[in-house]
């Protein structure tokens, strides 16, 4: 067994591991004081549920040894990953498990993504159910496509560490989310805790490194190259929304820079394998700039994504994935972007974007339509309930109580 590189992918799973108990501080901060602890719980819990079916079935489905429909789905070679060795078997060979606790982390967070569209208002036990749906016939297909030997793998397309099977598909989701939810009935008018949320991005930023840097799946030139512009595309990102709320609002917003931190990361997020350096400076600067204006447009319209949601995750995929057809460096990526004189690559990125975009708000809208017929279930929570905060209604608790003691 390698052990140097099997060190590196144990320590990424674990970065990419704390990102959802991160996203947890993010959203958690960002809601009203009456839902904190139950936005927390909804990414909390999603780590015990998805673990359970990414070992039972999930990974099976997504990188099975064969295929139940070509190009779109693996089989149940899998199940209960009967069938992974244990052991590499060669001396500079890395355990073949290494796969399945690095991808099971990036299936925990995709569906936590998701809550930010429909915070204090969702039904908590309906959440749980509709995780496991959509890991098994949304995310798992979707990962089978990009790496598991799928459709958009064959095309040719580039994304390194999950922009279009992790952050389109969840703003995809999102979206269908809050059309089928509606509107919170009193929407805060402030986030709760600010220092929650620049906690919670600077732990996303601090595991991106895994997440992109673990895609290498090595300790080598390409993990190096994938943290370097990681950290320069964040940068970019969070100071192009700091300046451009200064200029629109004369003051520095710490959620705003927060969260261009957060768009820079999901930009940089398919190209962190194929970009340079200067590739991430431009990366960082579209997605500050358009991610802010997304966010802008969307609160004009009558769509409650709570916390922005589809302007961050799903608008900074899409311009990530396409980017990467611009900036992709050939010495890196092995194919020249629109700067290197090729419109092919950039082509590709934009119909495998939207193919995924298109799958993911379909079948996810269908799952959400259906559970909320169920009779008894329904997605979301009572008038009063909703009056009251989750965190009672839900789970008979708060984030702070004042008992009284001196």
């Amino acid at each position: 067994m390698d052990s140097g590189h099997t060190a590196w992918m144990l320590t990424a799973s674990a970065l990419v591991f704390f990102m959802t108990p991160g996203l947890a501080f993010f959203y958690g901060g960002l809601v009203r004081a009456k839902s904190l602890v139950n936005t927390i719980m909804l990414s909390f819990m999603t780590i015990g549920v998805v673990s359970i079916v990414w070992t039972l079935w999930g990974y099976s489905l997504a990188y099975g040894n064969g295929e139940l429909i070509e190009n779109f789905i693996g089989d149940f070679s899998l199940l209960g990953l009967d069938g992974v060795a244990m052991m590499s078997g060669e001396e500079d060979a890395i355990s073949p498990l290494y796969d399945v606790l690095f991808q099971m982390m990036f299936a925990i967070i995709t569906p936590a993504l998701i809550t930010g569209a429909f915070v204090e208002r969702f039904k908590f036990s309906t959440y749980l159910i509709f995780t496991v749906i959509w890991i098994t016939i949304v995310y798992a297909p979707v990962a089978h496509w990009v790496w598991g030997g799928g459709w958009i793998g064959d095309a040719g397309a580039l994304d390194f560490a999950g922009g279009t099977v992790i952050h389109i598909n969840a703003g995809a989701a999102a979206v269908a989310a809050a059309l089928l939810v509606g509107k919170r009935a009193n929407p805060g008018l402030q986030p709760n805790n600010v220092p929650f949320v620049v906690l919670g991005a600077s732990i996303l930023w601090f595991g991106w490194f895994g997440f992109n840097g673990g895609s290498a799946l090595a300790a080598d030139d390409f993990a190096v190259n994938a943290m370097l512009v990681t950290q320069i595309a964040a940068g970019t990102a969070a100071t192009t929304w700091g300046l451009i709320g200064l200029f629109a609002t004369k003051k520095i917003s710490a959620v705003g820079v927060a969260t261009g931190a957060v768009a820079g990361l999901v930009a940089i997020t398919p190209a962190a394998g194929a970009v340079n350096a200067l590739g991430a400076i431009a990366i960082g600067l579209g997605a500050g700039i358009i991610c802010y204006l997304a966010v802008e447009l969307i609160h004009r319209t009558n769509l409650d994504d709570a916390l922005d949601v589809f302007a961050v995750h799903g608008v900074g995929g899409i311009w990530g994935c396409i980017a990467t057809g611009i900036f992709a460096v050939e010495s890196i990526a092995g194919v020249k972007g629109v700067v290197g004189g090729s419109f092919e690559q950039v082509w590709i990125q934009i119909y495998t974007a939207g193919g995924t975009l298109a799958y993911s708000f379909i079948v996810s809208f269908a799952i959400l339509f259906v559970l909320d017929k169920i009779p008894g279930l329904g997605l979301r929570v009572s008038e009063s309930s909703e009056s009251q905060g989750l965190d009672l209604s839900e789970h008979g608790e708060q984030a702070v109580v004042n008992d009284g003691a001196n």
